[in-house]
């Protein structure tokens, strides 16, 4: 029997009708937790949701409910270093990685656990990193889905006032000399004041989202170090110059943010190019986190996976 795993309920972000979260094993024997949530009404098929950087399964219990209120069975999963997962280094707060490797052997871990409790056909979902692993595993020969809907995914990186190359060597000068598990920058958990922020432009579910972690400080991330970051930068040149994205045969609707300041669109719309059946779409006036924004923009996203989902679920 599956060993069952915690999930933080707030007063606006109550657990999901019938969820419930459980361990299981990935890479090297790592403790990862992922949880199930049913149907609503006649079963169509299921959906994975792979949430992005720093982000637990809690914060996409409203966007479980939009999907389970659909007919689709959903499980979401903390990437390790993320959530109540297996942590990478002893300051738990550190977001890290060791390259993609391992988060792709996760993930197919996840679906094997899982698979005989996944009504076919499948889709998969995923935001910013977890867009970008979801569609890294696709392009690694994971073939059990029958189509993508990526929100804002992590298939370009804005860098700010330092030019792309220079980011990109200086991860990878010091992961090669051992500085991968420091800082790439300064920045502990703590949230910048909703006027200051560009995640959302939605109050009510920024404050919910900090809400959450307050409830469990465990569930807290802070910045990400040299190492994550150069695992980005390789993960993204994997997608973007690769064969593997050429090989999806399954459609892959990519939606970007109109206004986002975390990945770079123009990147996002390289690879729906590349993809043989790949569909770019960007939503005017959003933000980075899409699924977390007002309900103006939520709506535009919804409408997208509608249509995705109606083509290949009855």
């Amino acid at each position: 029997m599956p060993e069952t795993a915690p999930l933080v309920a707030t007063p606006d972000a109550p657990i999901p009708d019938g969820g419930a979260a459980e361990w299981f094993v990935g890479a090297g024997g790592a403790r990862l937790r992922a949880a199930l949530f049913p149907a609503v009404g006649q079963t169509r098929g299921s959906v994975v949701l792979s949430p992005g950087r720093t982000e637990p399964i809690e914060k996409y219990f409203e966007t479980v409910s939009d999907l389970t209120a659909r007919g689709f069975v959903v499980l979401v999963h903390d990437w390790r270093g993320h959530g109540l997962s297996i942590r990478m280094l002893p300051d738990r707060l550190l977001g890290h990685a060791h390259g993609y490797k391992d988060f792709l052997t996760d993930y197919a871990a996840l679906l094997d656990a899982f698979e005989a409790r996944l009504p076919k056909p499948w889709i998969a979902m995923g935001h910013s990193m977890g867009g970008c692993l979801t569609l890294l595993a696709m392009a690694c020969g994971e073939a059990r889905f029958s189509a993508a809907i990526l929100s804002a995914p992590m298939l370009g990186l804005q860098t700010g006032s330092i030019p792309l190359p220079v980011a990109r060597s200086m991860a990878r000068l010091m992961s090669a000399t051992g500085r991968g598990g420091r800082a790439a920058r300064p920045g502990g958990p703590e949230w910048a004041p909703f006027e200051e922020n560009v995640l959302t432009h939605d109050r009510a579910r920024y404050q919910r989202n900090i809400a959450q972690v307050e409830a469990c400080p465990e569930l807290a991330l802070g910045a990400p170090t040299w190492g994550w970051l150069d695992f980005a930068f390789s993960a993204v040149g994997v997608l973007q110059r690769g064969p593997g994205v050429r090989r999806i045969a399954v459609p892959v609707h990519i939606v970007a943010a109109g206004e986002d300041r975390l990945v770079d669109n123009a990147g996002l719309k390289r690879v729906a190019e590349r993809a043989p059946k790949g569909v770019f779409s960007m939503i005017p006036g959003a933000f980075h986190e899409i699924l977390q924004e007002t309900d103006v923009i939520r709506a535009a996203f919804w409408r997208d996976f509608d249509g995705v989902a109606d083509a290949v679920a009855r």
